[in-house]
């Protein structure tokens, strides 16, 4: 292995609450009320294909003007109400990752809210940065995955990706590449889709020393219940 991969709301970050109360308050202002369950779901899809997706799963055809009008007011109530924190024991995990390793993030996030996560909890720790601005596709397209390992340089084969939403792990194994998740958020059924699925953020480190001893072993399949997966 010579690169990891990292999801960033939900796998470095403690930032979903937030996102999916803004999403609420933002849609509430259209007429539509939505479960919180449903951004958790669709997390890595950018603000554009969530307003489409949700849009439309009340019958409506969203316009440009919906587009840019409850993108811009979650924008803005999510910067007002985040309390975004690293996850316990990240900081510690990307610093004993970071002398052996190429590390990257793929993030269905707007740019600005990356670049700014990232600069605050994590500066200069990551060689490559995916935002949800940067590509025509995002998750669950492999284009992000698939931009992130070009830039890295390194073989798919030698890349490993941790995530936390169906949708991200599609992408990447749609990407051809090797996803763990851990469960952030949703239920262990959700993830399904993944290599290995992890209970909690602490045993990302503890897998990744077994990765380097060869001491893997493989998830159980589970059968998902995600309506949005």
């Amino acid at each position: 292995m010579q690169a990891i991969i990292f999801d960033m709301d939900g796998v470095l970050v403690d930032s979903m609450h937030y996102h999916a109360e803004a999403w609420e308050v933002a849609l509430k202002t259209v007429g539509i009320t939505i479960d919180k369950k449903i951004i958790y779901e669709l997390e890595g899809a950018n603000y554009r294909q969530v307003i489409d997706i949700i849009l439309r799963q009340f019958g409506r055809i969203p316009t440009e003007e919906d587009v840019q009008d409850i993108g811009s007011k979650k924008l803005t109530i999510f910067g007002q109400i985040a309390r975004v924190k690293p996850f316990d024991g990240i900081k510690e995990l990307l610093e004993t990752l970071k002398p052996k390793y190429k590390l990257a993030v793929v993030s269905g996030s707007n740019r600005s809210t990356v670049h700014e996560t990232l600069n605050t909890f994590f500066p200069d720790t990551f060689h490559v940065v995916v935002d949800g601005e940067e590509t025509k596709l995002c998750k669950p397209s492999p284009e992000p995955y698939l931009k992130a390992v070009e830039r890295l340089g390194v073989s798919k084969d030698r890349c490993l990706v941790i995530e936390n939403a169906p949708l991200g792990i599609r992408s990447a194994k749609n990407a051809g590449l090797r996803c763990i998740a851990v469960t952030s958020y949703l239920d262990q059924e959700c993830l399904k889709e993944a290599d290995l699925i992890l209970d909690n953020h602490r045993e990302i480190g503890l897998y990744i020393q077994n990765i380097v001893n060869n001491k893997t072993k493989k998830q159980p399949e589970l059968r998902s219940s995600c309506g949005f997966s």
